[in-house]
């Protein structure tokens, strides 16, 4: 590789990590060609990108944020086999690599960042899975949110049978 194309895949590597919020370093390398390819094409349905790329050039693009990002902390995981996952949903490489996994230990993971966290080691993949999505916690808002106003609109619906129940009463009366 010339130091041409080592620039341009840095260039490259600092534009995904600027744009990308979540990415996962993991190491995939024992797994045979047949398992890599079915494990692509389950990131890739769902949206999500795996690249394999040299250590060296990874730290350069991590080292060039500074401080800014908290990048610091991944840089000692960038050893042996590496690819890196790049998403927009924080759970969903987890999630795969859990249901894809089995019984194997393999892909591994090494690190996260997800949106400024840092989670290191193959243990955190448990914690990550469960991690809930924008979508779902936009959801959860939007259920506590009507929760009090059905309450209302059920005792003002309650409370109208009762007011026309009563008027309905002296009407009869009179």
């Amino acid at each position: 590789m010339t130091r041409a194309e080592k620039t341009a895949v840095i260039e490259e590597l600092k534009t995904k990590f600027e744009s990308s919020p979540f990415f996962y370093v993991a190491d995939s390398s024992s797994l045979p060609v047949e398992q890599i390819n079915k494990l692509r094409g389950l990131f890739f349905e769902k949206g999500i990108e795996m690249r394999v790329v040299k250590n060296t050039l990874v730290k350069k693009a991590l080292e060039s944020f500074g401080e800014e990002k908290n990048y610091e902390p991944l840089l000692n995981t960038l050893v042996g086999p590496t690819s890196i996952i790049f998403t927009d949903v924080a759970n969903a490489p987890a999630k795969v690599i859990q249901d894809f996994r089995g019984d194997n230990e393999k892909p591994e993971l090494k690190s996260a960042y997800i949106d400024t966290a840092v989670f290191l080691g193959d243990d955190q993949l448990e914690a990550l899975s469960k991690l809930k999505s924008k979508e779902e916690l936009l959801g959860e808002v939007i259920t506590l949110l009507q929760s009090p106003m059905q309450n209302l609109l059920g005792g003002l619906k309650s409370g109208g049978n009762k007011l026309s129940g009563l008027v309905k009463a002296l009407e009869e009366r009179g």
